[in-house]
């Protein structure tokens, strides 16, 4: 799964226990020149001069996923600095524990915000420099919540915004395949993050029990599924979603 001679946009990098980071750090050991984007400017650097310590191009970026400007301003940047993307990954997002009686109008907006409306403005920013070398990935991070509804961290704006995502890939993947683009996304379950802190041990091990491996799954799991589909490898894989959950659900 050489990624040699790639460049990739990894947005959401800049976490310093997320699967941002991991993704960017997994698509760099396999060869790819990474854009780390965030809106945490700092963390997005760090990423990338860590990257830079395993002997690839990297530049951390800041970025507004919600605003079509910043979204255009971090891949104008990329473009300029690399001369060309070949790899989007959508890893941006937010969490928001509360029930849906308790959700305001605020908090709706904006988790749908980041985490499916940043997907579609990032992915259209692409689209055209992709068109134009006939070739490109994009991989979206959805999530188990899109799947069976609900969650330990989010609540139904979560679920619908991590739907959204799927149909959003499916509809692009029909629309670009002719430029030799795929687009596919991967649906993690209960993944050992920084989402985690604040969780009662009593209670994150009951979730272990609902899991038919018995544990959480690692950041870096979730990166090499990303690593496959970002590759020529999966060439022939698009529209498609990859669960990686343990076994806590099964389509």
């Amino acid at each position: 799964m050489s990624l040699e001679g790639k460049v990739a946009i990894v947005t959401g990098a800049g976490s310093k226990k997320g699967i941002g980071k991991a993704i960017a750090l997994c698509l760099a050991q396999k060869g790819a020149d990474i854009v780390a984007a965030d809106i945490d400017i700092k963390g997005a650097e760090e990423v990338a001069e860590e990257i830079k310590e395993l002997g690839k191009r990297a530049i951390g970026v800041e970025v507004n996923v919600t605003n079509e400007e910043s979204v255009g301003q971090m891949v104008g940047t990329a473009l300029r600095q690399f001369g060309k993307v070949d790899i989007l990954v959508n890893n941006a997002g937010i969490t928001q524990p509360v029930k849906t009686i308790d959700t305001t109008e605020a908090d709706w907006d904006r988790v749908i915000a980041v985490n499916l409306k940043g997907v579609f403005l990032c992915s259209k920013a692409v689209l055209r420099p992709m068109m134009e070398q006939k070739h490109g990935r994009i991989i979206n991070l959805s999530s188990v919540s899109a799947k069976r509804g609900g969650g330990v961290y989010g609540g139904s704006h979560y679920s619908a915004a991590k739907a959204g995502i799927l149909g959003f890939a499916k509809s692009l993947a029909r629309e670009v395949v002719e430029h030799g683009i795929t687009v596919n996304s991967v649906a993690p379950g209960l993944i050992a993050t920084e989402i985690r802190v604040g969780l009662p041990m009593e209670k994150e091990r009951a979730i272990w029990e609902t899991i038919p491996m018995k544990r959480p799954g690692t950041a870096m799991e979730v990166a090499e599924t990303v690593a496959f589909l970002a590759s020529d490898s999966a060439a022939y894989i698009t529209g498609e979603d990859i669960d990686i959950n343990g076994g806590s659900h099964m389509d």
